[in-house]
């Protein structure tokens, strides 16, 4: 059998590799879609929490005052899902307790974000989660028709592809404190709203790759545990392309 592989460091090649022999119940592809319904509802909880607050406090104050509402929860939220992010994948066995909980943080920062840009841009986070699970909807037909087969080509691909726009974010961000900005990539030019474009598509076939190895590891036996495990995976892709598309869309409006 060909080595797994994909770019979501989620879901390594050896993931389920070491947990072929089981006993008891093991993991399955229905088990890990009601897990990741269920983490999606976690994540639009605490995200609608974050969002409320702010036009709460836009409704009696100024936009700054609504923008210093959230921002302990945008830190709170990125620093902690960072944090039982990387426990989730060096614990794997935790993840039914550190799943939730990762959705619950990073709704934090969705909200937060979503609402702030909502307040420029009208409309713009409803259109961002449309889009989202709509690409969702469309990567998860084309992999089961078939239309999209993942081939060690394929994987090789996205896994370089998302690798280098990784280094290009750290990079930037590194660059970003001696004052260093990419203006023509991150602003609304053409070359900035096709760089999005590009990540956008990158960030909708990994959850290629994350379909077929959820797949694979319920195929191999994988313990129960690891349906979490899968759902987690699920939702990094996922918020990674819903930040994606809410960038690229912002992109879109600011040159109107």
């Amino acid at each position: 059998m060909a080595l797994m592989q994909t770019s979501n460091p989620a879901l390594s090649g050896d993931t389920f590799r070491t947990s072929e022999a089981t006993y008891g119940e093991s993991m399955t592809v229905s088990g890990t879609v009601n897990k990741t319904g269920l983490l999606v509802l976690c994540c639009v909880a605490s995200a609608a929490w974050t969002w409320s607050r702010f036009f709460n406090a836009l409704s009696t104050g100024s936009p700054e005052e609504a923008v210093s509402s959230v921002t302990p929860m945008l830190v709170v939220g990125g620093i902690g899902g960072f944090i039982l992010a990387m426990v989730t994948i060096f614990k794997k066995e935790w993840s039914g307790i550190t799943a939730p909980l990762y959705a619950l943080l990073e709704g934090l920062v969705l909200g937060g974000i979503s609402a702030m840009l909502e307040m420029r841009f009208h409309g713009i986070a409803i259109q961002a989660v449309a889009l989202t699970f709509g690409t969702l909807i469309a990567m998860l037909v084309a992999y089961r028709t078939g239309l999209i087969r993942v081939t060690d080509k394929l994987r090789l691909g996205i896994v370089a592809a998302t690798g280098g726009i990784a280094v290009f974010y750290f990079l930037q961000f590194i660059l970003g404190f001696f004052g260093v900005h990419y203006i023509s990539i991150n602003g609304a030019t053409p070359l900035g709203i096709g760089f999005s474009l590009v990540v956008v598509v990158v960030a909708a076939l990994n959850l290629v790759l994350d379909f077929d190895l959820i797949e694979n590891g319920a195929r191999m036996g994988a313990p129960k545990y690891m349906e979490w495990y899968g759902a987690f995976a699920l939702m990094v892709t996922l918020i990674w392309l819903y930040f994606e598309i809410l960038r690229l869309l912002s992109k879109f409006r600011s040159r109107n």
